[in-house]
Parts: C-alpha cells; sequence; structure tokens
C-alpha cells in the first residue's frame, strides 16, 4: 500500500497541476509546470507513474548543466 497519494488541481491562474504528497503531508514531487486542460495534466501524472517506478538515483554536480 502506497505512502503517497496523486493530487490533481487547478492552479489560480487556471492551469492544471499534479502533485504527490505523502500521508504526512509533505509534497514529495510535482508536475513543475500548469497544463492547459486536466486531461494534458493527468497524462503526465501517468508518464510519471509508468517512467519512473524503479529510477536510479545520481548525484550530479551542477543541476544546470546538461551533461553527464
Amino acid at each position: 500500500m502506497s505512502k503517497a497519494t496523486f493530487e490533481v488541481y487547478e492552479d489560480r491562474a487556471g492551469q492544471w497541476r499534479w502533485r504527490l504528497v505523502h500521508d504526512n503531508g509533505n509534497i514529495i514531487a510535482d508536475s513543475g509546470e500548469g497544463y492547459a486542460s486536466r486531461q494534458k495534466c493527468e497524462q503526465g501524472l501517468e508518464s510519471v507513474r509508468q517512467n519512473a517506478p524503479d529510477a536510479d538515483v545520481r548525484t550530479v554536480e551542477d543541476p544546470n548543466d546538461g551533461s553527464d
């Protein structure tokens, strides 16, 4: 059983967003961008769920540098 829930909501600017919230209330992850429609937002959320269930963790020197 998961200890987190995905939430989908419309922000003040009318953009749709998602966030992953732990049972303790902490936000674990969020969409980082607004979507024009709820459908597109949910597609982005599903992409994260499908593409990152076993993602590796790595340390980077400069998170703004696109190279490895």
